[in-house]
C-alpha cells in the first residue's frame, strides 16, 4: 500500500513539483498517472521510490514512512519497488541475461535461484531466445522488455513504469502494455506514467491526473481527458 498525506516538493531553484498531494494506492492496483508535461508526474513517481525526499508531507509504503528511512536502508525499500523506465538503461557491455542477473547478484540470490529466475522472467516478456544477445542488437521494444524482465525479477510488490511506451510503435506498445497487464493480474501493484490517450483509454484503469502538481481527477476506470 501506498499512502501519501499532504506531499508537497519544492526544489532549490524555487519550482514547486508537488503541492500538496494526498493519495492512497492499494496493493494490487493499476493506476495510471496522467498530466500535462510539467505537471509533476515525475516528480511524483520519484518520490515513491525515494528518489526524491518531500520537503513537507508524509509518504509511506507498506506501513514505512520514507523521510524516516537512512541511507542504508533505501537499498531495501528499492527491493519492493521495480522502476521501469523510458529509456531502458540497460548496461551496454552486458548480455540480455546478464543484465537481469545483475539486479539479483546485488541482493545475493543463490546463482541456481538467479538463472532459474532469470530465464523464468525472460520467458514471462518473450526474450528466452535473446538472452545471450547485447542491448545493442535489440529493438527498442525488445529493451523494454528486457528493462520490464530486469524490474519484477526480484518478485518487487510494486512495478513503476515511467512513460515506457514512449519512444515505442503502437504495436510494441500494446505488446509492453500486456506483459504489464499480466504482472498486475499476479497480484504486483502496477503505476504507470504515460502520454498515450490511447492506451488509457482503451485499457480502462485507475486514473490520477496532476496538474501543477496538485492532483486534479482521481477516477476508478477513468479516461486520459486531455487532447495533446
Amino acid at each position: 500500500m501506498i499512502i501519501m498525506k499532504d506531499v508537497h516538493k519544492t526544489y532549490d531553484n524555487g519550482v514547486t513539483a508537488v503541492n500538496g498531494i494526498n493519495i492512497k494506492i492499494d496493493q494490487g492496483e493499476f493506476v495510471y498517472i496522467v498530466g500535462p508535461s510539467g505537471a509533476g508526474k515525475s516528480t511524483f513517481i520519484r518520490l515513491i521510490y525515494r528518489e526524491e525526499v518531500p520537503t513537507k508531507g508524509e509518504i509511506y509504503i507498506n506501513d514505512i514512512e520514507l523521510s524516516k528511512l537512512k541511507e542504508k536502508e533505501i537499498p531495501f525499500l528499492r527491493r519492493q519497488i521495480g522502476v521501469i523506465f523510458q529509456d531502458f538503461k540497460l548496461l551496454p557491455r552486458l548480455t540480455v541475461y546478464e543484465n537481469v542477473a545483475f539486479a539479483l547478484e546485488v541482493i545475493e540470490m543463490p546463482p541456481d535461484k538467479i538463472r532459474e529466475r532469470v530465464m523464468e522472467v525472460l520467458d514471462l516478456v518473450g526474450l528466452k531466445h535473446k538472452a545471450r544477445s547485447y542491448p545493442s542488437e535489440l529493438s527498442g521494444g525488445e529493451q523494454q522488455r528486457v528493462a520490464i524482465a530486469r524490474a519484477i525479477s526480484n518478485y518487487p510488490k510494486i512495478v513503476i513504469a515511467d512513460e515506457p511506451t514512449g519512444n515505442l510503435d503502437p504495436d510494441t506498445s500494446w505488446t509492453i502494455m500486456r506483459i504489464l497487464e499480466e504482472i498486475n493480474m499476479r497480484g504486483t501493484t502496477v503505476i504507470m506514467a504515460t502520454h498515450s490517450k490511447e492506451i488509457v483509454n482503451t485499457v480502462k484503469k485507475r486514473v490520477i491526473a496532476i496538474e501543477n502538481g496538485m492532483v486534479v481527477r482521481d477516477e476508478e476506470q477513468g479516461v486520459y481527458g486531455y487532447e495533446f
